[in-house]
């Protein structure tokens, strides 16, 4: 992703202007690799989240909930014991370097007041954020590095902090623009070649940055020295745009400036702020990649065991096909026993008249010629009474088989919902309840009580500000619906789909159009149907929703529904969440 210097210098501009002279009131680590500080800046409370991931390091505004661990870790007591309360004062960043300095004022264990840092270093795998007193020592960071890993730079408790080693490269904002274009017009390549030539010789710039200004410049020295300049003219002035690169409905990248490279193919989708820009794009992402990361070993033994349900069902399925024809089996044992007479043992086959044939046509029956006609007779019947009881036993073990795979597959479903590790710690003590997973040591309270956590369903409000809950798997979704919902509201779910069980708060009285299609559409988002068009969900009020006894966490029964079609949005999601409005069409059965 373009996350180059001149997008982190819009960001900067973006933070600076909204954080400086904030207050931090609370901090938390809900990652190894991430640090959120609410702050009190202005009249508004905010969220800043750091964040030295290799794969997304940035720093942004984020209105996404992250959870914050029971257990912190001992970076955040640190965190909280130097920055808990501290005022920001500057936001610095390097000429284009992806580097900010966070400087705050503070105070210490005597009341004085002192200065402390945090730096983030947005370089990829080496991504960092580190802790600094007043005089520049290092406290502590997220990613240490000794001598033996790092000779040139270590980065360790007690050293002095020193900057990333420069690249070589050319800083084009701190080039007068004559010198800049006369250096552009002398040395950058004709055509094909433009690109590279960029991102080898100046410092900031990202790939999709440099093949634009090369797309733009047409391929010659003078389009590019033009278009370079003009680029520099917009990082003096702070002039920028927040767009994500959208193809085919998904976005797939963002940048600080329009792209024309890719023709009428992609769109431009322009964002009011970068931080929600970035909580746009990174949001379904990242909870995939926290999901896959925490519960990965859980994840690994559901798929086994769902796999093997699946295997086990599909030979149950061909031993049952078998037992369609057990029919002829009986047929053929009393044409054997009527033609008794005319048969001796020793017989390999039997070809006599089939009564049974409404054309009245012959059998060839197969005989066991080391028995004789009666125990050939008798084998036949044995056979058929075989397949009868086979035929009831196999209906019954995949009626449960099927059951246990639809199980399986809504832990996966639901498993993709998780926002964080109470989410992932109900989900593995449901698979402990039910013996797909070991069972580990509860966790004790003070009083020598079983500790139990549960997460919290997801919260929306809809246009008209009714209340409407998500479960977020099937402890929560039975939780939710059979125990904390009033009988009087409104249960959704989408309509032979595993997903989420949804309630809409109606106080008892009739929701109106909007909240139910607003709540319908969540229904459809939280399930299997998200990437579908229309997808039918059900609604009936909870008082019909039953759960039939010794049934598996999330599966009930009701006795009487609505349907309503609706197209899942991710845009209404994310408003709803945030207790904005958007209206939604739908179509009412």
């Amino acid at each position: 992703m373009p996350f180059d210097a001149i997008f982190m210098t819009a960001l900067a501009g973006e933070l600076r202007e909204k954080l400086t002279g904030g207050k931090v009131d609370k901090l938390y680590q809900p990652a190894r690799d991430e640090a959120v500080l609410h702050m009190r800046a202005g009249r508004d409370n905010v969220r800043l989240l750091l964040s030295a991931s290799p794969a997304h390091p940035r720093a942004q505004l984020t209105r996404v909930p992250r959870e914050n661990p029971e257990t912190p870790p001992m970076f955040c007591m640190l965190l909280r014991k130097h920055f808990t309360g501290a005022r920001l004062l500057e936001l610095a960043q390097p000429s284009m370097e992806r580097l900010l300095d966070f400087r705050f004022e503070t105070l210490d264990e005597l009341g004085d007041r002192v200065e402390r840092r945090l730096v983030l270093e947005c370089i990829g795998r080496k991504s960092n954020l580190i802790m600094l007193d007043g005089a520049g020592r290092i406290t502590d960071c997220m990613r240490r590095a000794d001598g033996d890993l790092s000779a040139r730079r270590p980065v360790m408790p007690g050293l002095f902090y020193a900057p990333p080693e420069p690249t070589g490269r050319l800083d084009p904002s701190a080039m007068p623009p004559d010198e800049l274009r006369a250096f552009v017009l002398q040395n950058a390549p004709e055509g094909d070649g433009q690109g590279r030539w960029l991102l080898d010789t100046f410092n900031g710039l990202s790939p999709l940055a440099a093949r634009e200004l090369a797309f733009q410049g047409e391929g010659t020295r003078e389009g590019l020295a033009n278009r370079l300049e003009l680029l520099m003219d917009r990082v003096r002035a702070g002039d920028f745009t927040p767009i994500v690169l959208v193809r085919d409905g998904k976005p797939f990248d963002f940048t600080f400036m329009p792209v024309l490279q890719y023709g009428p193919s992609v769109e431009l989708r322009r964002y009011p702020t970068f931080s929600q820009l970035l909580d746009d794009f990174y949001e379904q992402k990242e909870a995939q990649e926290r999901v896959k990361q925490r519960g990965q070993d859980f994840i690994r033994s559901v798929t086994q065991a769902r796999n093997r349900t699946a295997k086990k069902i599909a030979n149950q399925e061909g031993d049952l096909a078998k037992t369609a024809d057990r029919e002829k089996l009986r047929q053929y044992g009393d044409i054997i026993t009527t033609n008794l007479h005319a048969m001796s043992k020793g017989q390999a086959a039997l070809r006599a008249q089939n009564y049974y044939d409404p054309l009245g046509g012959d059998a060839d029956i197969p005989l066991d010629p080391l028995l004789t006609p009666q125990q050939n007779a008798a084998r036949y019947y044995k056979d058929y009474k075989k397949a009868q009881k086979a035929e009831e036993m196999l209906t019954l073990q995949l009626e449960k088989n099927r059951a246990e795979l639809s199980y399986l597959d809504s832990v996966l479903q639901m498993i993709s919902l998780s926002e964080g590790d109470r989410d992932l710690q109900e989900i593995r003590q449901e698979l402990m309840d039910n013996g797909y997973l070991k069972q580990h040591k509860k966790k004790m309270t003070a009083k020598g009580k079983v500790k139990i956590v549960h997460a919290k369903p997801m919260e929306f409000r809809s246009s008209v500000g009714l209340a409407i809950l998500v479960g977020k798997n099937n402890s929560q979704n039975d939780r939710l619906t059979l125990k904390d919902a009033d009988k009087r509201d409104l249960w959704l779910h989408a309509q032979k789909l595993h997903g989420s069980h949804v309630i809409l708060k109606t106080g008892g009285v009739e929701p109106d159009e909007a909240s139910l299609t607003e709540a319908a559409m969540l229904a459809a988002w939280f399930s299997q149907g998200r990437d579908s068009g229309q997808v039918p969900v059900d609604y009936t009020p909870v008082k019909a929703v039953k759960k039939p006894a010794g049934a598996k966490p999330g599966y009930v029964i009701y006795s009487t529904c609505r349907t309503v079609y609706v197209t899942p949005s991710e845009e209404l999601v994310r408003r709803l969440r945030d207790g904005k409005k958007e209206g939604g069409a739908a179509r009412y059965v």
